[in-house]
């Protein structure tokens, strides 16, 4: 173990004077202390910047610090004072930078240049932006188009998403994959079907009106910790938080407001969660149908007694199909199923569904602990017949609250980042712009490791992300990832997919979202779509890390009049210097949602895309929202798991932001100095023969004759539920086989890795 590594138990509350500690250490290790403590004030703020992280809603009222510490790091971190300028490389060959950690890589600062990678001496060199663009151009002119990826993170604006996806469509594809595919897109694929909407129903104002919040597979302290304020609230009125999450997060179970003075002074915390129930690792289908199960036992009982229903039977009738024959399926499901598939006791759910049952208004807040399943799809839709039973969606103060990750991940989806041609206004746009717009389904994020991986890919350009470690499959994606003829990467800051390269290679670094962009129609503002369905204007406030960058907008449009031919319909030149152009086509693009684009993108809170099931319109097949009876409650039925075999789960820590780690310590879980931790039940540590501070090797239990392996995690007991295992990610990433992955939807099967320990010994 390293000096600097040490554990201990974590019971402090979130925020509080920790998180304090933590904004202003990264402002100083940054060397933004004076800068971005003024920055911050303009975080998340009408005419200010929209954060970079999460994607967490934007009050109309924000606090006089509407930022949390993990948004504060984000901010640090993009704003730093340390730069990777053209030098940088003529002293590290590729091969040299492939050894460092992605913290390291990360560490060195702003890219200000654009680089070319040269085989001859295997270093990046500098190279003009024009000849960047016309030879990127040049190679994917070579290329057909569907081998090549546009990926995209998650963070680019709608500006440049719309821009991107016309890029790529114009060009000739579909293969529009992003960070959704890696997290969300089971909701993407579970709530049209249910509800007849993609994304959830919950405002921020519904929070004020709820009178119960149920929790699922959502880690509030490290995610969205701005969050933390209405759960806060809610708590104040006695509003009942009922958890289910495999560990006991402290976001989740108590909190300190680091902007109530009277707190901060006398140590005082609001407890958060009412009940905290440890379920299993892939234990919600099953826990969830053991609250059905308590409500359709209790509402059975009261018919037959005369009494007052337990269920909205007027909803059930009036907006339901499919309530009976779930019903049917519900009564037929035997407890001691449940009880070991969700790792729960009966008496246990009763309470859970008891308050559920007594509460008018119930929202359902859930993550990436529901979608990053096998049975990830059906886990979303599991909830949904939760909330439908009693009449729960399309109400004040309820709903279903899916809590997206990167800032703009779900907005990129409404502006046409999409592989399903069925989502995109193809017709629309070929009468916009004058094209023929591919009509063939493009590759997800999974399909597009299979193409890498096959050899199919040829080309991978990259809108900011860090695919090469979000992806699963590391090990065999890394090899393959060297063979690809074309590898762009758009970045404000160094990873591992830009030193690992494709035979031609580009760094090119863009502004950042906080950074003022200059055009020349002046400074120009983007927009963003929060969590909850809300389009916000952002505008940068710091000076560019250099003024050799250029904006996201104006590098998409660059590579674009490299590779397309001229089109009298679309000015790409234009839309750099006016980004009000871009919106305007957006509006054009999709009226209902973004009309009066320019007029409205300040409105304070954002303004609201329409939400049929918020008004209980349905926009599905049968014209209401319908119960799915789910097949099965295991929900790793792809990976076996004999008595030795462990399932594991990924987790992000306190000090990370997906795969940007800002440092090694994750102090609500009690863990410093070090990643390479793998948190074992103390029972299941004797059973194995292990003891703390043992190193072990974690090796995936797959049987499909490919070896995947983590070598030196240390042993750590932690409260976690007997059988599972937990793990950070990316770190764990080189564990989860590219076929585990949720069976609609195409998402990781993070969560649920089954594996084996063993120790390893002492050097």
């Amino acid at each position: 173990m390293s000096k600097d590594e040490h554990f201990k138990p974590a019971y402090q509350p979130a925020g509080g004077w920790g998180s304090v500690k933590a904004v202003t250490s990264m402002l100083l290790k940054e060397g933004a202390a004076l800068n971005g403590s003024r920055i911050l004030l303009h975080q998340n703020k009408p005419g200010g910047f929209a954060c970079t992280s999460c994607a967490w809603a934007k009050p109309a009222h924000p606090h006089p610090f509407e930022f949390c510490s993990n948004g504060a790091q984000a901010t640090a971190w993009e704003i730093t004072s340390k730069r990777v300028a053209p030098d940088f490389f003529l002293r590290h060959t590729a091969t040299e930078l492939e050894g460092w950690s992605d913290h390291a890589l990360e560490e060195e600062g702003r890219l200000t240049a654009p680089m070319r990678w040269d085989a001859a001496t295997d270093k990046y060199l500098e190279v003009p932006w024009q000849q960047a663009f016309d030879e990127i151009g040049a190679e994917l002119k070579k290329l057909a188009p569907q081998s090549a990826v546009f990926y995209t993170s998650g963070r680019a604006s709608l500006e440049t998403s719309y821009m991107y996806q016309l890029l790529a469509r114009m060009y000739g594809c579909n293969n529009l994959p992003d960070s959704s595919n890696m997290c969300h897109e089971s909701t993407s694929v579970a709530l049209p079907e249910t509800i007849g909407v993609p994304i959830g129903t919950v405002a921020l104002d519904d929070f004020e009106k709820t009178d119960c919040v149920f929790f699922f597979g959502q880690n509030v302290g490290t995610n969205s910790p701005r969050m933390l304020h209405q759960l806060q609230e809610a708590r104040k009125r006695g509003v009942p938080v009922i958890t289910f999450n495999p560990l006991r997060e402290r976001g989740l179970v108590s909190f300190t407001n680091p902007q109530d003075p009277a707190q901060m002074l006398t140590a005082d915390e609001t407890g958060i969660s009412t009940q905290y129930h440890q379920l299993k690792a892939g234990g919600d289908s099953a826990a969830l149908m053991g609250l059905c199960k308590f409500l359709v036992e209790w509402d059975d009982a009261a018919q037959q007694a005369g009494r007052a229903r337990v269920l909205d039977e007027r909803f059930l009738a009036q907006h339901t199909h499919g309530h009976a024959g779930f019903l049917e399926a519900v009564r037929g499901w035997r407890w001691e199923d449940i009880e070991r598939e969700s790792g729960l006791a009966r008496h246990a759910l009763e309470m859970a569904a008891g308050a559920y049952a007594n509460a008018r208004a119930v929202i359902g807040v859930y993550g990436m602990g529901l979608t990053q399943h096998t049975k990830g799809v059906q886990n979303v839709q599991m909830l949904c017949n939760l909330l439908l039973l009693k009449g729960n969606i399309g109400k004040p103060g309820a709903g279903i609250c899916p809590v997206r990750g990167h800032s703009n991940v779900q907005g990129q989806r409404t502006v046409g980042i999409t592989e399903k041609p069925e989502l995109a206004p193809l017709d629309k746009l070929e009468e916009q712009y004058g094209f023929r717009a591919p009509r063939e389904k493009g590759l997800a994020t999974v399909e597009a490791c299979e193409g890498i991986l096959s050899g199919e890919v040829k080309a991978f350009i990259s809108l900011g992300g860090n695919f090469v470690r979000a992806a699963p499959e590391t090990a065999l994606l890394e090899t393959a990832w060297r063979r690809l003829r074309l590898s762009v990467q758009i970045a404000t800051k160094l990873n591992r997919s830009h030193v690992l390269h494709g035979e031609v290679a580009y760094i090119l670094p863009c502004l950042g979202r906080i950074e003022i962009d200059r055009q020349a129609g002046g400074e120009q503002a983007v927009s963003i779509e929060d969590s909850t369905g809300h389009m916000h204007g952002s505008r940068g406030v710091a000076e560019p890390a250099a003024d050799t960058l250029l904006s996201e907008p104006a590098i998409v449009a660059g590579i674009a009049r490299a590779l397309l031919p001229p089109n009298p319909k679309l000015d790409w030149e234009k839309w750099v210097g006016d980004y009000s152009l871009i919106r305007d086509a957006i509006a054009e693009t999709y009226p209902e949602i973004f009309h009066d684009f320019n007029e409205r993108m300040w409105q304070p809170g954002g303004f609201a895309r329409p939400i049929a099931a918020r008004k209980r319109e349905w926009n599905t097949k049968t014209g209401k929202a319908n119960f799915v009876v789910p097949e099965a409650l295991n929900e790793n039925p792809d990976m076996a798991e004999p008595a030795d075999v462990l399932r594991l789960f990924t987790l992000r820590s306190d000090g990370q932001f997906n795969t940007t780690v800002y440092h090694h310590d994750d102090r609500f879980r009690g863990v410093y100095g070090t990643r390479m931790v793998v948190l074992l039940n103390q029972a299941d540590m004797a059973r194995l023969g292990l003891a703390e501070g043992d190193r072990v090797t974690a090796a995936t239990h797959a049987g499909d004759g490919v070896a995947r392996s983590v070598s030196g995690l240390r042993v750590t007991p932690y409260d976690i539920p007997k059988g599972c295992a937990a793990g950070y990610f990316p770190e764990c990433n080189p564990l989860i086989p590219l076929w585990h992955h949720a069976e609609e939807s195409m998402v990781p099967a993070a969560k649920a890795i089954s594996i084996r320990l063993t120790r390893m010994e002492a050097p």
